[in-house]
């Protein structure tokens, strides 16, 4: 068994055990791909950006020759991670067995916005997008099976931190915001009972995910088999479908691999000149967005404008950016669309860390569990019996309070669907 079947056997072992994620309607959403009819799609470059032999200056090159834009998941600097030792090339401790460290170990300066402010700055001015892959690319919590000797950050506070460090290099040396964020290998959970979502929650960050592998990170005997190993599923995908890469955001790595190589550069272009074959145009993430923000709903299909609009300032939407508009809402979900983003997240995030004993049976874990109690105390909402009922289809009953901000002339002798509730609420801002 090769080194890439090991990486990818770990991978569906982990997939297999994992328990399945159980999502709620949030202010943060995971963005893997949305719904569209177009051929337009996204690419995403982890870990950089890298000054060393000019890679993303040559993935900029690369894309500016087809009219793409990339989004940047960038990183600060990887240099204070250490003491530290070297892992064994091609495999996941390459870069180091404590910490990850780019371009290479013992090269950190050569990688990262705090040392490429002029990388980053050619990043922007050519059009594409920089989102938020942490400051130092430490792990958020325990990942046993393949990076079991990582250390990890030990808080939701030293989560939080990391991510504003880069947040606020960014936004101060660049005059630029940036939107998304991307966990250090996918890892979330954080101690504490916090997740990567609490954390972006709090920084008006959504999630950035990805649907496709470009698989230049992974590892073969030679250049040119990792650059087919990145240029092969795409072609069979869409030899098979040719729209099977419409609204999916496909991840793809800004640096070396665990083999320090670089496929990124042959396998990116050999990529763009399949999806221009095929009539696709790759653009930045937030312009994918701007063509759909959901999973589950296309521009055409019903409502998609009041959802559209709506979902710019409330939380209507579940973690795995899905509206779910024929589904029954809940009393949670409507707790969450009333409640103040201050009570919804800010409280929570409080209660959590200050181990609160809340009323109506909830815990301070429950991701509706502050705005719920705000709900029931405002008397917008009422318990029933002694209970908060977070999970129990909203009922007209449930809405007879004078202070109801929704319009109850449009929910009237039907069943309360998420469509008709976020209806008859639009009607009333």
């Amino acid at each position: 068994m090769n080194k890439v079947d090991i990486i990818k056997l770990a991978k569906a072992v982990k997939k297999k055990f994992k328990k399945p994620q159980l999502h709620y309607v949030s202010y943060c959403r995971r963005i893997e791909r949305i719904k569209t009819d177009k051929r337009i799609c996204a690419m995403t470059f982890d870990d950089g950006p890298t000054r060393e032999n000019d890679i993303t200056l040559r993935i900029l090159e690369v894309l500016g020759e087809f009219g793409a834009k990339g989004t940047f998941d960038v990183i600060g600097t990887t240099k204070d991670n250490y003491p530290d030792n070297e892992g064994k090339l091609g495999t996941p401790s390459w870069s180091g067995v404590k910490f990850d460290h780019y371009p290479s170990f013992n090269k950190d300066d050569m990688a990262g916005a705090l040392h490429c402010g002029d990388i980053i700055d050619e990043i922007i001015s050519s059009g594409h997008e920089v989102t938020n892959h942490t400051y130092s690319h430490v792990l958020f919590g325990k990942k046993n099976i393949i990076y079991s000797k990582r250390k990890t950050l030990q808080s939701f506070d030293e989560v939080l931190s990391d991510v504003e460090k880069l947040h606020t290099l960014i936004k101060e040396r660049h005059g630029y915001d940036m939107k998304f964020s991307r966990p250090p290998h996918y890892v979330d959970k954080i101690k504490g009972n916090f997740t990567s979502y609490d954390v972006y929650s709090t920084l008006n960050y959504n999630y950035l995910a990805a649907s496709f592998d470009g698989a230049g990170w992974l590892p073969c005997e030679s250049e040119d088999g990792e650059v087919q190993a990145m240029v092969l599923p795409l072609k069979k995908a869409l030899e098979e479908n040719p729209d099977a890469l419409s609204g999916q955001i496909i991840f793809q790595k800004d640096g070396y691999n665990m083999s320090l190589r670089a496929p990124v550069i042959k396998g990116l272009k050999a990529q763009l000149e399949l999806l221009k074959e095929y009539g696709y145009k790759v653009v930045t993430v937030s312009k994918l967005l701007e063509e759909s923000p959901f999973a589950d709903m296309s521009r055409g299909d019903e409502d998609f404008e009041l959802f559209y609009d709506l979902q710019k300032d409330f939380p209507i939407v579940f973690t795995d950016n899905t509206l779910r508009p024929d589904a029954l809402m809940t009393r949670g979900e409507f707790a969450m669309l009333i409640a103040p983003k201050k009570i919804s997240v800010d409280k929570r995030i409080s209660d959590i860390k200050n181990g609160a004993t809340l009323p109506y049976g909830l815990k301070s874990v429950h991701p509706y569990s502050s705005a719920l109690v705000w709900a029931i105390e405002g008397g917008v909402l009422s318990p029933v019996g002694s209970s908060a009922s977070p999970d129990r289809p909203l009922t007209e009953e449930d809405l007879k309070s004078d202070s109801c901000p929704v319009d109850l002339s449009l929910l009237k002798g039907e069943k309360l669907t998420r469509r008709r509730v976020l209806r008859a609420f639009y009607s009333k801002i």
